[in-house]
Order: structure tokens, then C-alpha cells, then sequence
């Protein structure tokens, strides 16, 4: 995986700038004495000051790409370089306690772009002019030649296929292949170039899984948020209620414990705090039920529900397999439905990693259950904006729900289909469960594309938009390897192993429909 995963956790200066736009959205909500249309307007000049860019050169560059994140970031539509309209523009339709996202989630800010080249090969100045010269031998098009005079390898662009092999024999390395980043981290191939060699997306093919978002070392692609929206409906006198994505566990710093975390959303004002993780034990029950009654008499192989980006996926390239992809609701939507049964009045904000989940919250049979999506990034900057130190913060014993291991074993990439598969074993423990699983939408779809060919007969398949699983997901802040190593710790913890002895099993007809 390039770009993104390496990056995070590690402060660069595309997560500082979000950092402080995040922040600022939320003090400008806090802050009701400010009127929010001028408010906004000062903001670029707030997180830009002075007559010099902090990022680029050109200040007025730099406050334009802040604006329209700005704008994102209070979930109103992206205006090119060519709209006149002021920032605030429109925001009457922010201002207000609930606002739905509305599409396009995920936007390219076409003059924050640095218009790179889709893809390319050349030789660099590491060539040393070898007497082997491998490249010119593997070259099907016969692109690859010598230059007399210097003894080194040269690329015809017009010959060129980019097809690699050049760059795969070369000893010394010296031929580099170069992606757009933003469009190899995209596993749809929805982003190509428009007529200004720009990134483009293609709304069709994309699934929103935000792999885009946190590959672009420009940081020209954006989300919407709902962070103006979350504080407004807790000002107003919502019952506002947490429901926490497993993945959390290192987000907030290696101090945050469960505890800590719930004390810190109870002084923002929420209500209460639920683990998502309650949800994925239900899901898990759900998916192992239909597995049995389904695979393989009804149909040739299920794949599971949890990731919203790999099941839209799946329905997309392949939709006359549609109904192969589990029909189980997600842990997100399931928790929702859990805390709206106790709490019918109350309002539900799914707190994780995930930008795919803000497009499956959009749906309508969603839309009712969960009211807000927010980020681990996002709620960072509500965090940041009311300035509460996590690792400080009294500890609250109740810390969260309890689940299953297997629950909080959702988060990482296996763990979906291991829990699918353990409620199965206890319930027919001589029934075998063969199982296939990959991270990565262009890994899902070769594993998607050889279960239509007949690869995996009665196969349980697991698929990961983000590779590593969702502690990995476009919303994250930590190290992935380390979130992992600390949510390993934190699901030995659970007072129970499987998710078929979630106390919450015997609610889950009530909650299917």
C-alpha cells in the first residue's frame, strides 16, 4: 500500500492543517455569539495569517484551499476556483442541529491539485550504464534503447506501455515507475485526469472508501464532516448518544484507555457511550445464522456485510451476485438500532474509522437509525476545540459496553469472518467453514472475481476496503501495526470470547427490520 498507510501516524503537514480546520469548525460551533457566516469568512485568515504561505507560497493559494475545506468540513458543497460566491455562501443550511450528508462525500479541490502524471517510467541518473543492459532485452515494444554517448538506457514515452518489466530487472534500481498516488490507493479505479491533467473522480465507480483522501501528499482531496452539526444537536438539548467503533483503541494516544474516552465524551455533553463492538457480536450472530441456512443449497458463497466500501463494491462489478453479499445489518447500523430501543428520542453518532460509513449512513435504511458519522480525526478537533487532555482526564470506571473478542476482533482484517466462524463452530461444531479474505478493494474485487469463477465453492469471503482492516480506514490518526498490538490487548480484556454469548442475542429479531 503506498503512500497512506505509511503516513500515518505521523504528523505531516496535510494532517496539521486538517487538525486545524477540524478544530476551528468546532470552536466556531461552541462559540454561538459569533455569527457563523462572518465567522467563517475570517477563519482562512485565522489559519493562514500574515503574508506568507506556512505551505506553499502563494498565501492567497493556501487561504483558498482552506476555505473550501472549510466549507467541506461543515458539509457544503465544493465550489471551484471559477465561483464567485463568498465562503459562507450557503451556510444557513449548516447552521442548523441536523444536516444529512449529501453527495458527493469525497471531492477533489481541483486547485490544490498537482495535476501528477496518472503514470510513467523512466530512467534516472542512478542508470550506470551496464554492460547487461536487461531493460532493452525485456522490453516487448522495444522502448527501452541506449543513448552512444553516455551508455545509458533511455524510455520512448510513445513506445511505452508502463508496463514495468524495465523497472523489475534493473539491478541498480534506476528505473522508476511513478503513479499518481491518489489513484493507485484507488481500488475502483475511479480517478482518472481531466482536461487539465487535474484528479477526477468518478462518482459511478467510487465507493468512498477514502483510501484517496489520505494518499494525496498535496492534500487536494477532502470529505464532508458533520462536527458543526454533532455540537449544535447536543447545544439544542439532544440526548446526543456515542456509539464507538472497536478501532478507537490508540487513536486518542497510548494513555486513552476505554475510561478515559468515556469521560471525555461524557464532558462534551453526550449522553452516554456505546461500543460498536455490541453490534459486530450481533452481526456476527446474524451473518453465522444466514451462512448455515444459505451456504451452499442457496447460494455458491456469502460474503460478509461489515465493510460498507467492499459490499458496495461487490454489488457494483458484480451485481448479478449481488445477493451473495450478506444481508446482515452492519455493527454501525445494529448498535444504532440497539440504542434508539432503549432510547427512542435520542440521537446516535457513529464514532470510527471509516469514511465509508458517512455514504452508508446516507441510506434511507440507515438514514433513521444514525443521525451523525464522525471520524477519530474529526472528534480530534472537538477534543482539541474545548481543550480536553484525554490522557489527563479523570477516569470514568464504567469505561464502555463490554463485548466479545471477537466483537473488537472486527476492527482488524480476519477478524470479521474468525467471528462469523466461531459462532458457527459452537453451534454445529462439525460443520467445516472454509474461508478466503482480503484487504484492499483491488484485492477484494481478484477475490470476488475467482468466487464467480467457481474458486471458493461454499466459501465464507471477507473483504477490507482499507488493507489492514478498519484500524487502518481513512479516518484513523495511529501507526496501524500499533493499533493493532494495542487492540490485541484491549480484546483479551473482554469478559467474553465469542460473540454468541453477547447478551443482546435474543433482541436481534427485533432489530433486523
Amino acid at each position: 500500500m503506498i503512500g497512506g498507510k505509511h503516513m500515518r501516524g505521523v504528523e505531516t503537514r496535510i494532517q496539521e492543517i486538517r487538525h486545524r480546520i477540524f478544530r476551528e469548525v468546532a470552536r466556531m460551533a461552541y462559540h454561538t455569539e459569533w455569527p457563523v457566516d462572518k465567522r467563517i469568512e475570517e477563519l482562512p485568515y485565522k489559519i493562514i495569517p500574515g503574508e506568507v504561505g506556512n505551505f506553499r507560497n502563494d498565501v492567497f493559494l493556501e487561504r483558498a484551499i482552506v476555505s473550501e475545506r472549510l466549507r467541506l468540513a461543515m458539509g457544503l458543497p465544493y465550489r471551484g476556483a471559477a465561483d464567485p460566491a463568498p465562503v459562507s455562501t450557503g451556510i444557513e443550511e449548516a447552521d442548523k442541529p441536523e444536516t444529512y450528508y449529501t453527495p458527493p462525500l469525497i471531492n477533489v479541490i481541483k486547485f490544490a491539485c498537482n495535476a501528477c502524471p496518472e503514470k510513467r517510467v523512466y530512467v534516472t541518473d542512478g542508470c550506470q550504464g551496464c554492460l547487461a543492459h536487461p531493460c532493452v532485452e525485456v522490453c516487448p515494444k522495444d522502448a527501452v534503447t541506449l543513448d552512444r554517448t553516455n551508455g545509458r538506457s533511455k524510455i520512448d514515452p510513445d513506445k511505452c506501455i508502463r508496463c514495468g518489466q524495465c523497472a523489475n530487472v534493473c539491478a541498480y534500481h534506476a528505473i522508476i515507475i511513478q503513479e499518481r498516488p491518489c489513484a493507485a490507493a484507488c481500488g475502483m479505479d475511479a480517478i482518472h485526469s481531466d482536461m487539465n491533467g487535474k484528479a477526477d473522480i468518478d462518482y459511478n465507480k467510487c465507493v468512498s472508501c477514502g483510501q484517496c483522501l489520505v494518499n494525496c501528499p498535496f492534500g487536494a482531496i477532502a470529505d464532508k464532516s458533520q462536527i458543526f452539526q454533532v455540537i449544535r444537536a447536543i447545544q439544542t438539548g439532544e440526548r446526543v448518544y456515542a456509539a464507538v467503533a472497536p478501532a478507537f483503541v490508540g487513536q486518542f494516544g497510548p494513555k486513552v484507555t476505554p475510561g478515559k474516552l468515556r469521560a471525555a465524551m461524557k464532558a462534551l455533553g453526550f449522553a452516554d457511550v456505546f461500543e460498536v463492538a455490541i453490534g459486530a457480536d450481533l452481526c456476527a450472530t446474524q451473518e453465522a445464522e444466514d451462512f448455515i441456512a444459505e451456504v451452499p443449497e442457496k447460494l455458491p458463497f456469502m460474503g460478509t456485510s461489515c465493510c460498507p466500501a467492499w459490499s458496495v463494491m461487490a454489488k457494483k462489478r458484480f451485481p448479478e451476485y449481488a445477493g451473495c453479499i450478506s444481508m446482515a445489518l452492519t455493527p454501525m447500523a445494529l448498535t444504532a438500532r440497539l440504542i434508539k430501543k432503549e432510547h427512542p428520542n435520542g440521537k446516535v453518532v457513529f464514532i470510527g474509522p471509516c469514511a465509508a460509513k458517512k455514504l452508508e449512513a446516507m441510506r434511507r435504511s440507515v438514514r433513521s437509525e444514525v443521525d451523525f458519522v464522525l471520524t477519530f480525526e474529526e472528534m480530534t478537533g472537538i477534543f482539541a476545540a474545548k481543550e480536553l487532555d484525554l490522557a489527563t482526564i479523570e477516569e470514568d470506571p464504567a469505561g464502555v459496553n463490554d463485548a466479545s473478542t471477537d466483537g473488537r476482533d472486527f476492527a482488524v482484517a480476519g477478524g470479521v469472518a474468525k467471528a462469523v466462524v466461531n459462532v458457527i463452530k459452537e453451534r454445529y461444531p462439525d460443520r467445516e467453514i472454509k474461508v478466503a479474505n482480503a484487504e484492499g478493494l483491488r484485492d477484494c474485487y481478484k477475490m470476488l472475481r475467482d468466487a464467480v469463477a467457481g474458486k471458493y465453492p461454499g466459501y465464507l469471503l471477507e473483504g477490507m476496503a482499507c488493507p489492514g482492516g478498519c484500524i487502518a480506514g481513512a479516518g484513523t490518526l495511529a501507526d496501524p501495526a500499533r493499533s493493532a498490538m494495542m487492540l490485541n490487548k484491549y480484546k483479551a480484556q473482554a469478559t467474553m470470547k465469542t460473540a454468541a454469548d453477547t447478551p443482546y442475542k435474543d433482541t436481534l429479531d427485533k432489530l433486523k427490520y
